[in-house]
Formats: C-alpha cells, sequence, structure tokens
C-alpha cells in the first residue's frame, strides 16, 4: 500500500510538472525582423535593451524569429508571441509596420512597442497608431552629423556611404553624414572629397560578397573611410577595410568596435534604451499609446561612443570638438538638416558649399519601401 501511494505520489509529480510546463508564459516577447538577435546591430541591441529590463526585475521574455521576411510572417510570429502569454511585444524596425497595423486591432489587450516605424496598410493609404501601441523614432541625422564630423576632424578627407535601403531612418543617416563632413571641412578650413558616386543604397541589410567588393573598390580608388549605416551588411565593408590598409570603417546603431578594428567610431542609436524604458513605463504603469516619439541628441537617444581612442594622436581633438558640436545640437544652435535634400542643400548652402547635383538628387527623401510579399 505505501509503494501504491509513493507511485500515485510520484505520478501526480510528474503530470502536475508536465502540466507546469505546458503553462510556461513569455510575458515579454520581441519579434526580430531580417536580422538575429546576433546581428551586432539593431536586433541585438534592442534585445539587450529587453534583457537588462526583464533580468532587473524578474519579467519572463522571449524572442521570435518568423518563418521569412514577409508581413504575414511577422503577423504569424506576433500572433506566436501572443499565444506564448505576451504582455507587451517589441518590435525593432520599419519591416513591422504592416503587421503591426493589423496586430493592433487583432489583441486590443496587448501593448506594442515599433522601433523606426509607424503602422500602415499595405499600400500606404491609411496609417493609424492605435492606443495599445507606441512608435519610437530616432533622429538619425544627428548621428550620421556626428560621424561625418568626426571622421574629418579625425584626419578623413574622402568619405563613403553605404545604406542597407532608401527608408526614411537610413536617408537621414547618410543626409546627416554629409552634412556633418562639410560642417568640420568649413570648420577647419580643409577640402574633402564626397563623390557620388561613392554614397550608394546596397538594397538589403545583410552581409554580402558584392557589398564587400563595391566597398574594395571605393577603398581602392582612394576613400579613406565608409560609413555603413546597412544593418549587418556593415561587416561587408568591415572586411572591406581589412583587406585594403589603412582604411577606416563607421559603424551603425551599437558600437560596433569590437566587430572589427577599422571601427573608428559608431552612429549610436539608443535602441536598448528605447526599449528599456518602454518597459519601465509599461510595468510602472504610465505606457501612453497612440503616438510618436522621436528620440534626439537632447533625449539622450543619438550620439557617438564615448571612446575615440581609434582616432590616435588626434583623439583628444576629436572628442573635444565632438563634445561643443553635442551641446551646440542640443541647444538648438545648430540644427541638422533631416531627410530633405533641399534642406541639407540650404544647410551647405549657409556654409557657402554648393554641392553636386547629383549628391542632392540621390540624398532626396526616401519613397517609401515596394510592400512586402
Amino acid at each position: 500500500m505505501r509503494k501504491a501511494l509513493i507511485a500515485l505520489a510520484l505520478a501526480l509529480v510528474s503530470v502536475l510538472t508536465l502540466v507546469a510546463c505546458g503553462e510556461t508564459t513569455y510575458e515579454i516577447a520581441m519579434v526580430t525582423d531580417s536580422g538575429g538577435i546576433d546581428d551586432k546591430s539593431f536586433n541585438q541591441g534592442t534585445w539587450e535593451g529587453i534583457i537588462r529590463y526583464a533580468e532587473a526585475n524578474e519579467k519572463t521574455y522571449k524572442y521570435y524569429k518568423p518563418s521569412e521576411i514577409s508581413d504575414a510572417a511577422y503577423l504569424a510570429a506576433i500572433s506566436t508571441a501572443v499565444d506564448g502569454g505576451a504582455k507587451i511585444v517589441v518590435t525593432p524596425g520599419f519591416l513591422f509596420e504592416t503587421s503591426i497595423y493589423q496586430a493592433q486591432t487583432l489583441y486590443p489587450d496587448v501593448k506594442f512597442v515599433l522601433i523606426d516605424g509607424e503602422p500602415h496598410t499595405a499600400d500606404y493609404s491609411t496609417y493609424t497608431t492605435a492606443a495599445n501601441t507606441l512608435c519610437i523614432l530616432f533622429d538619425e541625422q544627428e548621428a550620421g552629423f556626428y560621424a561625418g564630423y568626426a571622421a574629418v576632424v579625425g584626419g578623413m578627407d574622402n568619405l563613403g556611404f553605404f545604406g542597407g535601403m532608401a527608408v526614411p531612418a537610413v536617408v537621414r543617416f547618410g543626409i546627416g553624414f554629409i552634412a556633418g563632413a562639410y560642417y568640420a571641412a568649413e570648420e577647419l578650413d580643409e577640402d574633402i572629397t564626397f563623390s557620388y558616386n561613392h554614397y550608394h543604397y546596397l538594397g538589403s541589410f545583410a552581409p554580402s560578397d558584392d557589398a564587400k567588393n563595391l566597398a574594395v573598390a571605393w577603398f581602392n580608388a582612394g576613400v579613406d573611410i565608409i560609413f555603413a549605416a546597412a544593418g549587418g551588411a556593415g561587416s561587408s565593408a568591415m572586411l572591406a577595410a581589412e583587406e585594403v590598409a589603412g582604411k577606416h570603417t563607421i559603424g551603425v546603431d551599437m558600437d560596433q568596435s569590437e566587430q572589427s578594428l577599422t571601427v573608428i567610431t559608431s552612429a549610436l542609436k539608443g535602441v536598448g534604451e528605447a526599449a528599456f524604458q518602454a518597459l519601465t513605463d509599461y510595468y510602472g504603469g504610465t505606457f501612453v499609446g497612440g503616438r510618436t516619439i522621436s528620440l534626439g541628441s537632447a533625449e539622450g537617444g543619438v550620439a557617438l561612443p564615448a571612446d575615440f581612442s581609434r582616432f590616435m594622436n588626434r583623439a583628444a581633438a576629436v572628442e573635444a570638438a565632438y563634445e561643443t558640436l553635442f551641446d551646440l545640437v542640443v541647444a538648438g544652435t545648430v540644427v541638422v538638416p533631416t531627410n530633405d535634400a533641399s534642406s541639407l542643400a540650404a544647410f551647405l548652402e549657409d556654409l557657402g558649399i554648393l554641392l553636386p547635383g547629383e549628391i542632392v538628387a540621390i540624398t532626396e527623401a526616401a519613397e517609401p519601401p515596394a510592400p512586402a510579399e
């Protein structure tokens, strides 16, 4: 009888354990876009912010990777997260705009944080941010501005720009980069080269041999440094710089200096901090949806890393000049042009600089990307 009771007790424990395992839920969820949580860029930065909050506050968390790059797959991954117990879902990247447009209505009791985008229909005819959705954008033009400025103050006089795709955030990075480079050149009374042939959108955020080979060609043509606002594709520029002696790159989103010794600085976006703060607001009862916020220098949303040592003997000068410029931007004394070619032209004209028409043309405000299949 005793053995029977012990056996029954063990059986009940086993059943309860199985039930408990089956009911495991994750209340904080992140859905990745075309990259993974180890992309050393946008996804990873966001994920690290989530981990930091969840582990400090003992919240369960999980990430979900869509089966493919499509609106349907993104929505399916979001649905899986909700079925898994998600109370708040963080989605990094403009690729989620259409799926969040649908999800915010399908799951009104779930909160959504869309970083770098605003919900809209697949044909871009209707934009709606529901009360359960918070959209977070960044003033990438300011981060790009600092990167271009630092490069020129640091001794680079022939620059190139890789953009992943011509979407607004990437366009803002590029326009800011041009403005910052010429601002520094005017301040230092130096000449720089920024050929329209060295400003290019790759059409992808994924690394590729084509991107690497293009970067090698640019470096061999005299380009000193490439700012790669291209997510994971930035690694292609880094590999190219490692092959051609004396060349440099600028990272994006995160401090990418650990990826390559060629990364002299990075144009930072506080995606991790944005995710952390959104979660803080949600669990603190102060989450306010139905709106879009934009984070710039004044809000701690964009900056350069604090370490300038890779500028070698110019490190101190670059750091001091950057800190002065940062304060001027925060104060509104220097207003960086955004994603509008005319604002870039006006900014440079005030400096007495006329850009070639080709540069103006390729930096025009981005058209919305084609709807996902």
